[in-house]
């Protein structure tokens, strides 16, 4: 399944979906399926002001503790109440009811120099 094409990507398998004032983010599908069964979801919470490259919070699977990070400055508006209490979120909608956080930025241009889905995907087509 090609990831979304409105989306932004990092090198660390977060996307990032900007909305005007707002990015909407959380772990791709290759994340997902890299960690098999994700177990736990724990977030900072609403009202934390996070630069860019410090972490959101983070996900844990049978697998491994996996910290995520956000791309831009931002403050965190919203927290996926749904992904902490059902996990498996993240691995079966990953880009749709598995988002993470929701964050107010000022400026959202950092995320242009992320990867375009087509770039992502092509990064990790063999999985």
């Amino acid at each position: 399944m090609p990831s979304p094409a409105t989306c932004r990507f990092s090198d660390s398998h977060e996307w990032f979906l900007p909305q005007g004032q707002e990015v909407t983010m959380g772990i791709t599908q290759f994340a997902a399926n890299e960690l098999t069964d994700v177990t736990y979801v724990q977030m900072k919470p609403v009202g934390t002001a996070v630069k860019a490259g410090q972490t959101v919070g983070e996900v844990e699977s049978v697998k491994t503790t996996s910290e995520i990070y956000a791309a831009v400055d931002g403050t965190i508006t919203a927290v996926n109440e749904d992904a902490v209490k059902d996990p498996s979120l993240l691995n079966s909608d990953p880009f749709g009811r598995g988002w993470l956080v929701k964050l107010k930025v000022a400026d959202a241009s950092p995320l242009a120099k992320l990867m375009d889905a087509a770039t992502y995907d092509s990064k990790h087509a063999a999985h």
